[in-house]
């Protein structure tokens, strides 16, 4: 197991690395100017002279291999750069707006894990019974509603029943955590919903074919209680697909509820690359990639080592 964690890790580089270059050259082929955005986007009468040295301030006069040198150099050295549009460093504009977002897809994990995992199992034990049809139906509309719509009734069924809404300003759990899930359980739940309902229904049906297999049938030739058959031989193999969906689900959420946050006011990642990628500044969207990136390759990693958690059978040499 060390063996191929170690593996896995080698093998992250050359994928950052590939990302790194893809999103670097692509960005640069993308017609627009952060400088002319940022200095005449407003009409602003700025000459030319102005315009020539803002770019050169910024790097932008270099040839794109020396850019692109640059760029890998400071990837290396974890140092991203400065916000082309704002100046700060891009990690501080990532590390104000990473804590939001990463809590809001913490707790939505967690409470579509909590109820996907009993709901998915009662609709595979129960199949073809009211029980069973219930959780189809509570699982197609959480596919089927948008996260960001099921949020807007949240909002307005809070103002009209109970005269409240969330609080607007953000405030960490470390300072106040009454406050801070007061503001996040709800986007939470909203995008928790659609979580639920696709992780339900993979173990529902990762759970029926496992039923089907010989050596549950063996176990229960054997006697052995329902109870165990299910949570010992049956589950433990059924949740191996789910445990590939939320990983992945997880990963997106990080920095793809941009409409979900505009819904809850939230300044999280989502809002960052909309911002980002309509004023042009490339330095900031680079860094906000590599970071999903990351995300990603780590969780296909704790995925891969979870495998073998969950299922014996499985050896990684």
């Amino acid at each position: 197991m060390l063996r191929y964690t170690l593996h896995r890790l080698l093998l992250m580089i050359p994928t950052l690395i590939g990302v790194a270059v893809l999103v670097f050259f692509m960005l640069r082929i993308v017609p627009g100017d952060v400088v002319e955005v940022k200095l005449r986007g407003d009409g602003g009468n700025v000459s030319q002279q102005m315009i020539d040295m803002e770019r050169k301030r910024l790097g932008l006069d270099k040839p794109l291999l020396e850019q692109f040198g640059d760029w890998m150099i400071g990837l290396a050295t974890l140092n991203l750069g400065k916000s082309m549009w704002t100046d700060r460093p891009v990690t501080e504009e990532i590390s104000t707006r990473l804590e939001l977002s990463l809590q809001v897809a913490i707790m939505a994990t967690i409470i579509a894990v909590l109820i996907a995992i009993p709901m998915g199992t009662t609709a595979a034990l129960m199949r073809d019974t009211w029980v069973d049809y219930l959780v189809r139906i509570i699982t197609i509309g959480g596919l089927s509603i948008p996260s960001f719509w099921f949020g807007m009734l949240i909002m307005l069924g809070l103002l009209y029943f109970f005269k409240w809404l969330p609080p607007i300003t953000f405030t960490p759990i470390y300072v106040d955590p009454v406050a801070n899930l007061t503001q996040l359980i709800w986007p939470a739940l909203a995008v928790g919903y659609r979580y639920c309902a696709v992780t339900a229904r993979m173990i529902r049906s990762s759970l029926l074919e496992v039923l089907s297999e010989d050596y549950i049938r063996t176990a229960r030739a054997k006697g052995v209680f329902e109870r165990l058959v299910v949570s010992r031989h049956a589950l433990r193999n059924a949740l191996l697909p789910a445990i590939t969906v939320i990983g992945l689900e997880f990963t997106f959420l990080i920095g793809g509820l941009v409409v979900t946050e505009q819904v809850f006011n939230l300044n999280g990642i989502g809002k960052l690359f909309v911002q980002s990628v309509s004023r042009n500044d490339f330095t900031l969207i680079q860094g906000m990639v590599m970071l999903i990136a990351v995300f990603y390759v780590f969780t296909n990693l704790v995925i891969d080592l979870l495998y073998a958690l969950f299922d014996p059978r499985i050896r990684y040499g």
